[in-house]
């Protein structure tokens, strides 16, 4: 049991930390996050935007009671990068040699296993939801 409490809280941090670190370049107006969003066409909203939303999701990461929802978000944010670098950036972006989209990937696994691990806050979560009228 301590062996699953242990690693649910390394994907999580591991997941968190990767997109505490990715929005740092967004907020900063970082050369390379800029020229990313301008080839997408969406700088510099799109920029802002994606970097509050990973914020949002880093933090709720963090908390075990809102760590379904974090992953919810974490999913959501990486299904849009990896589409985007399967479809316009390309898998390798301004010679990174892949680590953005890698970096995506691991989020992204991360996230699907926390939303299995968590999976009973989604269940009141979608509960609460269908039973508010």
């Amino acid at each position: 049991m301590k062996l699953k409490i242990i690693l649910d809280w390394m994907l999580r941090l591991i997941a968190a930390l990767i997109l505490m670190q990715t929005l740092y370049f967004k907020f900063t107006a970082h050369p390379e996050s800029v020229a990313l969003f301008i080839k997408l066409g969406i700088e510099p909203w799109g920029r802002i935007g994606t970097g509050v939303i990973e914020l949002m999701a880093a933090i709720l990461l963090l908390i075990p009671a809102s760590a379904f929802v974090g992953a919810v978000l974490g999913i959501g944010l990486m299904a849009g990068a990896i589409l985007s670098h399967l479809t316009i950036l390309g898998v390798e972006s301004a010679g990174d040699g892949g680590q953005l989209f890698i970096l995506a990937v691991v989020v992204m696994i991360c996230s699907a296993i926390t939303i299995w691990n968590h999976k009973k806050h989604g269940q009141v979560i979608y509960e609460k939801l269908v039973n508010h009228k």
